[in-house]
Parts: structure tokens; C-alpha cells; sequence
């Protein structure tokens, strides 16, 4: 339980879903832990279930301002970071012809800007050996209708962590991604009414192979090794954890 002691992570959307799940985790191995999230009730909240030292800050990653403000305070704070995991998300399921531009431009802002420029103001407080990693989807290989905006967004960082891995492993920096499959977080809430985003929920969990929905603490488990030294030779790599919805075929079934 001691794999990641003596590291401090920052977790970008720590306060629910996979990040809380996340946070929890890293603290229960060892790690002092700083999260951030836009919901300051549900960030204080999330912070009560972490150890002593770790951080909450509220900040909007997709703004630049935030940001700086948000890593000036963990510079303060922690003095250096050993991981980041780049979690922070949004999601809108819209049919192509019914995406807006405020709805694209919030979509990108947040999963593309907001990942790109977390790492990059991450940089200056990563120390050799540290590990980044970024919370893409099984989305990116697959064409699910309504989710053009999103899914382009977890393609575009997929391929961003192939890129700074040749930029940075020379630093002693490994980027990684991992893509889960549905996990059964608070996301579904967004869907029209609590029926239909339980209706979507079970649709899903018929179709995955698995016949289930991942829980937020399975994502999490892989983010632990990821972060951990046991991942030491681990570079540009992409880790499914998706049930088997991405290798099994549903032909024949």
C-alpha cells in the first residue's frame, strides 16, 4: 500500500468520478495528493476523504490564468510534482448536425486546451522520473455516434502523449494514457432527465462484452501503476481498460 509514498500528484477533476476515485487511491498508497475542480462544495467534500497535506484548489483548466494560479500554489505548497494525471473532462452527446459552436468550443476547451496546457505548466515542477497521465477513451478508437466532439478530443490526446514522449523521455518525463470504456460516474446525469441517462447506462452494459459498466476505482487502480515506479519502462503507451468492448466483436453474439 506504500507504492506511491513519498510522491505528489496532482490530480486535475479530483472531485468525482475516476479522479475522486483516483485521489482516494494515491492517498491509500502513499501519495500527497492535490486535486482540483470547478465545484468548490464537492472539492472541500472530496478533500475531507484525504490525508493530512493534501490540496484542493479550484480552477478551471481550460483557463490559463487558472492554471497558473492553481500550480504557483502547489510550487508553494509541495515544491516539485512527482505525477500528474490529466483528468479533468466534459461531455456533451449531440448528433453532428445539432453541435453548436458554444458546445464545441467548451468540449475542446476543456479535453483538449485544458489537458495540452495542464502539462505544459506542469513542466517546470516535474522532476526526472516523473510520470504524466493523461485520461483519454475508448472513445478514440471507436465511432460512436454523438460523440464527435468528445471522441475527436481523446483521439487528439492519445496522439499529444505519442508526441511529448519524444520530447520529454529525455528528461526522464514518461507520458502515458490510459482509455477506459463506460464507468458508471456521475456523466450519465448530464443526459436529459435521470431516466434517459439510466436507459443509456443500460444499453451500454448489454452491449460490453463484460455485460458491465467499469466502477470508477478499477480506472483508478491502473492510474496507481501508471504513477508508480513499477512503470518505470512504460512511454507513449495507451492502456485499454474498456471490458472488452474495443477487441471483442459483437458479431455472432
Amino acid at each position: 500500500m506504500d507504492r506511491l509514498a513519498d510522491k505528489n500528484i496532482l490530480i486535475t477533476g479530483g472531485n468525482s468520478g475516476i479522479g475522486l476515485a483516483a485521489a482516494q487511491e494515491f492517498d491509500r498508497e502513499g501519495a500527497r495528493v492535490a486535486i482540483c475542480g470547478l465545484n468548490e462544495r464537492s472539492l472541500q467534500a472530496a478533500k475531507e476523504t484525504l490525508g493530512a497535506g493534501c490540496l484542493a484548489v479550484r480552477a478551471d483548466v481550460s483557463s490559463l490564468r487558472d492554471l497558473d494560479t492553481m500550480f504557483a500554489t502547489i510550487e508553494r505548497e509541495f515544491g516539485h510534482l512527482d505525477a500528474v494525471f490529466v483528468n479533468a473532462g466534459y461531455s456533451e452527446f449531440l448528433l453532428f448536425e445539432d453541435v453548436t459552436e458554444q458546445s464545441f468550443d467548451k468540449v475542446i476547451a476543456v479535453n483538449f486546451k485544458g489537458a495540452y496546457f495542464t502539462i505544459q505548466k506542469a513542466l517546470p515542477l516535474l522532476r526526472e522520473g516523473s510520470s504524466v497521465i493523461i485520461n483519454a477513451s475508448v472513445g478514440a478508437r471507436k465511432g460512436w455516434p454523438t460523440t464527435s466532439t468528445v471522441s475527436t478530443c481523446k483521439a487528439a490526446v492519445v496522439h499529444l502523449a505519442h508526441i511529448l514522449s519524444a520530447e520529454l523521455v529525455e528528461r526522464g518525463i514518461r507520458v502515458n494514457t490510459l482509455s477506459p470504456g463506460p464507468t458508471d460516474t456521475a456523466m450519465f446525469g448530464r443526459f436529459p432527465g435521470e431516466e434517459q441517462g439510466e436507459a443509456v447506462k443500460g444499453v451500454l452494459r448489454a452491449n460490453n462484452p463484460s455485460k458491465r459498466m467499469a466502477d470508477p476505482l478499477e480506472i483508478a487502480k491502473l492510474a496507481v501503476y501508471l504513477a508508480s515506479d513499477d512503470s518505470a519502462y512504460v512511454v507513449g503507451a495507451d492502456f485499454l481498460i474498456d471490458g472488452g468492448v474495443t477487441a471483442i466483436s459483437g458479431v455472432g453474439a
